[in-house]
């Protein structure tokens, strides 16, 4: 059976920690920063945890050999 291609944009935004959760990064951060907080800046920054179940789902489907980085 050959292989499945990546998607590449999902296996940019999302990471598997050692535990096998899956991570992703947030909104907003690209343009506009000087308006923006420090504060908000920095949570921005932070990888957050994917719960829902069908997200899981998508994104295992679209990037099947996704791995931590």
């Amino acid at each position: 059976m050959p292989k499945i291609k990546t998607h590449k944009s999902t296996s940019k935004r999302f990471r598997l920690t050692g535990s096998g959760k899956l991570t992703r990064t947030r909104l907003g951060k690209s343009h506009l920063r000087r308006k923006k907080s420090k504060r908000a800046l920095t949570e921005l920054s932070e990888m957050h945890v994917v719960e829902a179940k069908g997200q899981i789902k998508r994104v295992k489907k679209l990037a099947p050999y996704l791995h931590e980085k």
